[in-house]
């Protein structure tokens, strides 16, 4: 029987140590400028020490207009280079998996944080952004693979590539917003050409003992299941990539989809052929109970997030009592500070309803 405290290897690059993952979570507490805060740096070399086995920063933009929000960890410039290495090194010293999320917002970057329109694959009127030209796309794609080259050099051991929930590779993926021409648009093989040309050519410059990730998500966000079926199968049968990610909100809930409707989310993806691929899940895992159930049912790696907020020792609680469950909701801003939280991060975490006790 499968547990979660069971080694996990990869095709590319180091094991895990557990099946426990620090899922990417925003938290607004780096520099305006993207660079390293001590705020962020203790958040995150907290969770590695609390046992995570791979511990993920937040969403890291690869373009100053791919920012998605006020105090996001940047790492577009060579400047983000010493702050990244510290990072790394205080990631791996508690023998975790230390790995940047690769990010560009798209049509969600705020015009106010990055002082001109967003871009997107189309032209979205409501969100005020223009469509990027084919040169442009083109700069994207070698913009994601000079990010993971320079984290890399920083001494991170990899890469996920956030393509979902409405982020820019998201907004490729998505046929209802994506009207290109070009051979970035059309066909899905058109709409996912950008992400898998970013996989390859992180592949190429980074070598065989770096690992790359992808986080999809299966629904929503002008998503089809079948769509995503279909990219998830591709990313296995090329074998550039070691883990998908998979952003399932609820791991246990039934699809959206009409065709997936009497399936799990996490069922439709844990029964799939994956070969040397590694499925994590995430979505409302907030007991060691529920996160043992994802590895029952075919998962290889839980992305824990709100349970890590709660408690940085999540997987090393876990080790002691099996039935272990995060703090109860809401959660005393002491406690939060105390579990590694700026000021900062406890207010983004008060858009959460009922996450937070209110001052």
């Amino acid at each position: 029987m499968s547990t979660l405290f069971d080694t996990v290897t990869f095709a590319h690059g180091p094991s895990l140590k557990s099946r426990f993952m620090l899922a990417p979570l925003t938290n607004s507490q780096s520099a305006a400028d993207g660079t390293l805060s001590d705020e962020e740096y203790r958040w995150l070399t907290m969770r590695a020490e609390g046992g995570f086995a791979l511990t993920m920063t937040c969403a890291s933009h690869v373009q100053a207009v791919g920012q998605g929000f006020p105090g996001q960890l940047g790492c577009f410039d060579d400047a983000h280079i010493p702050g990244l290495a510290r990072l790394a090194e205080g990631i791996k010293q508690h023998d975790s998996l230390a790995v940047v999320q690769l990010h560009h917002a798209g049509r969600r970057s705020p015009k106010e944080l990055i002082g001109t329109d967003p871009v997107s694959s189309s032209a979205d009127e409501k969100m005020g952004a223009r469509a990027m030209t084919t040169a442009e796309v083109e700069q994207l794609i070698e913009d994601f693979i000079s990010a993971a080259i320079r984290v890399q050099k920083a001494g991170f051991q990899g890469v996920e590539l956030h393509g979902a929930h409405d982020y820019l590779i998201c907004q490729f993926l998505n046929e209802e917003l994506n009207k290109r021409r070009d051979k970035f648009g059309g066909t899905l093989e058109n709409r996912a050409r950008v992400l898998f040309n970013i996989v390859a050519g992180i592949r190429d410059c980074c070598g065989e003992d770096f690992h790359i990730a992808v986080r999809l998500s299966p629904e929503r966000f002008g998503m089809k299941t079948s769509d995503i079926v279909q990219v998830y199968k591709r990313l296995v049968k090329e074998g550039n990539v070691d883990m998908i990610d998979m952003s399932l909100w609820d791991c246990f809930k039934l699809g959206a989809d009409e065709d997936f409707a009497d399936q799990r989310l996490i069922d439709i993806f844990a029964n799939l052929e994956r070969g040397d691929v590694k499925l994590a899940v995430a979505g409302k895992l907030y007991t060691a109970e529920d996160m043992q159930k994802c590895i029952d049912a075919g998962a290889d790696i839980v992305a824990v997030g709100r349970a890590a907020v709660t408690n940085h020792d999540f997987p090393l609680q876990t080790r002691n009592n099996p039935k272990f469950v995060m703090r109860e909701l809401p959660v005393p801003r002491a406690t939060l500070r105390e579990e590694g939280l700026s000021d900062t991060f406890i207010g983004y975490m008060g858009n959460w309803p009922g996450f937070a006790e209110a001052e």
